[in-house]
């Protein structure tokens, strides 16, 4: 999603009851929903995702390497990394442009292809070291077919896929590609849980190839600073990532990572288990991560001057155990039609993602559910800046 601002540019066609709606959920939106999470807490299970709680001080803070300065660096939205190189791709744009920056930010090539992409939302790495661009932005949801771009890390063409949704258009900002090859895309959803799709068989070239659904994932609000939305940005799903032995998946929202082990490459398996929450604070528009070979977790925002900020050694904190003052078990999330036949639970750790049914989130949950409803309005207004 483009970076937008609370302003008058923002509500412009809301009307009458509808623009005091907007203008409530930009300004109070806390007010609205639970209570954020204080940095060193784990969110509860009223409002999703039940993070690990880990002893103060053990998840680095980032730290910056370096800033994207280049002017056409300006709304980054996807980041991926690999031999010492960092990948990124902009939002939008009128033909495929992948970006190679060098240690020190630097722009030292541009893969550029003669597809028109509609709205460009992440970047993921295959296990061939293809790079693959989601294509998924559809803020507005009226979108007939979403798109992948295949683009080989060295001269060959980009291929096109095209893919449908099975149960109507959805806006997505997250892709990953399994160790098999396989992408997956998880939906940007203001109301209840992000919904996890794959392919429902091989990928064909242009397509449609009919996906399907394996999975949810959702998390709870935060303190963490950052984002466009206020505390609504905290429980948004604006991007992800597979750590290179496929042994991590990130998932983020516009202030927080979040780390989730990964047992025999299952990614919607691993989206029901326990995850370590890592804060990125003061992203203005976080969207973009990654890991590097040797598992650091690198983010930036959308913006020219922005950092590229590095948290060292991420992926070994989802391998820890956990710590003796991990809170309870949330409640377990319902069976998806789409999870694996051998798949049989959490493998071991606490089950996270939360239905909203559980005793305590009957208190919240409607809480939720109007400030949840008030925010798609404005939603609605930030699809009105996109460019098509």
């Amino acid at each position: 999603m483009r970076r937008c601002r609370p302003d008058s540019a923002i509500v412009a066609g809301v009307n009458g009851p509808a623009l005091g709606v907007v203008t409530a959920v930009l300004l109070f939106p806390s007010a609205l929903l639970p209570a954020p999470a204080a940095s060193g807490d784990s969110p509860g299970p009223a409002g999703g995702t039940t993070a690990r709680t880990d002893p103060v001080g053990s998840v680095p803070e980032p730290e910056v390497r370096c800033s994207f300065t280049d002017d056409r660096l300006d709304e980054v939205s996807g980041l991926a990394a690999r031999d010492g190189d960092v990948y990124a791709v902009n939002d939008g744009g009128t033909r495929v442009e992948v970006f190679v920056l060098d240690d020190a930010c630097a722009v030292r090539d541009v893969l550029r292809h003669p597809i028109d992409p509609y709205d460009v939302e992440d970047l993921a790495l295959g296990p061939d070291g293809t790079l693959w661009l989601g294509d998924t932005g559809d803020n507005r949801r009226r979108r007939e077919t979403v798109a992948l771009h295949a683009v080989p890390r060295g001269d060959a063409g980009a291929t096109l896929y095209r893919l449908t949704y099975p149960d109507g258009p959805h806006d997505a900002e997250a892709l990953v590609v399994d160790e098999q090859g396989v992408p997956h895309i998880i939906t940007k959803d203001v109301l209840g849980a992000s919904s996890v799709y794959r392919p429902a068989g091989p990928l064909a070239a242009p397509g449609p190839t009919p996906l399907e659904e394996v999975g949810t994932v959702s998390h709870s609000p935060t303190d963490t600073p950052g984002g466009p939305v206020g505390t609504l940005g905290s429980t948004l799903i604006t991007g992800a990532a597979l750590a290179r032995d496929g042994s991590v998946l990130a998932v983020r929202t516009y202030t927080d990572a979040y780390l989730y082990p990964v047992d025999d490459g299952d990614l919607p398996a691993a989206l029901e288990r326990e995850p370590v929450r890592v804060p990125l604070p003061d992203e203005e528009q976080g969207e973009s991560l990654a890991f590097t070979d040797d598992g650091d977790l690198v983010s930036v925002s959308e913006g020219v001057g922005s950092p590229l900020r590095v948290v060292p050694d991420a992926a070994t904190l989802a391998r820890a155990p956990a710590s003796d003052d991990a809170t309870d078990p949330a409640p377990v999330p319902r069976s998806r039609s789409g999870t694996r036949p051998e798949d049989t639970g959490s493998g071991g750790r606490a089950d996270t993602a939360s239905d909203g049914t559980g005793e305590s989130g009957l208190a919240t949950l409607p809480g939720v559910l109007v400030a949840l409803g008030l925010a798609a309005v404005v939603m609605a207004g930030l699809g009105r800046l996109r460019r098509r």
